[in-house]
This record gives C-alpha cells, structure tokens and sequence, in this order.
C-alpha cells in the first residue's frame, strides 16, 4: 500500500509577493486519510486549489497517480472537490448530495449505493443519509 496518489513535491506559492506556501513536500498514498489542520491563512485552502487545478504553483509539481498536472485544468483531473458548505444541494439529502457526482458519471446504482454507504460509514454518519443537509 505504498502507492502515491498525491506527491507534492517543493511546491511554493506567493500572492502579492507574499509568501503563502513554500517548499511544500507531501505525499498521500493509496487508502491513506489525511486532514490539513491550521489557523486562518496558514494555506491549506491554496494548497487543495492547486491539487485541484484552480491555482498553478509558482515553483514545484504536483503529480496524480505518478503524472505531472501541470497546466492540466481542474476538470480533466481524476478528482473531485468539495468545499465546506457551498457545494451543498439544499434540495437533497445527504445521501444523494454524495451520490450527485457519481450519478453524472452514470455509475451503476448498485455501485453508488456502496461507494455512499461506505463514506456515509467512514465519517460516521450512516445515521444521517435521510437528513436534510440543512439540519446538519
């Protein structure tokens, strides 16, 4: 289970000529769970928009399953991502908020059914799939 998903690799970024990252060196392997904890500003919202492809580094890579992004644009990246509240669908419980991409993809039901169950399971919170996402 030593396989990179993610390797990030001396990613730097500034804004303004103010540094926000540098040196940035990590990498996420296969099945691993990783959270990014720090205060306001520290960088951990740059760093997920670069993964995804919204922002590009001012020096380093970013490599996907081995493979450079480069200017690779966010939709053509094998991944996906979520912001906090605002990728929401008020009008759909939790349940089909976390199918909602994989029935674009026209998944097999059978598979999204396990996919969900599995996600809902490993964030603990199986005994949510019928709410409201507004009552979380």
């Amino acid at each position: 289970m030593d396989e990179k998903i993610i390797d990030i690799k001396g990613v730097s970024k500034s804004f303004n000529g103010k540094s926000v990252l540098k040196d940035i060196n990590l990498y996420i392997r296969k099945g691993e769970f990783l959270t990014l904890l720090g205060p306001s500003g520290c960088g951990k919202t740059t760093l997920l928009r670069m993964i995804a492809g919204f922002l590009l580094p001012d020096e380093g890579s970013i490599l996907l399953d081995g493979k450079e992004m480069g200017d690779l644009p966010p939709h053509l990246r094998p991944l996906n991502t979520v912001f906090q509240r605002y990728a929401l669908f008020p009008h759909l419980d939790v349940y089909d908020n976390i199918a909602f991409g994989l029935k674009l993809k026209k998944v097999p039901e059978e598979e999204i059914d396990k996919r969900v169950r599995r996600v809902l399971k490993l964030v603990a919170m199986s005994d949510y799939e019928d709410r409201d996402v507004e009552t979380l």
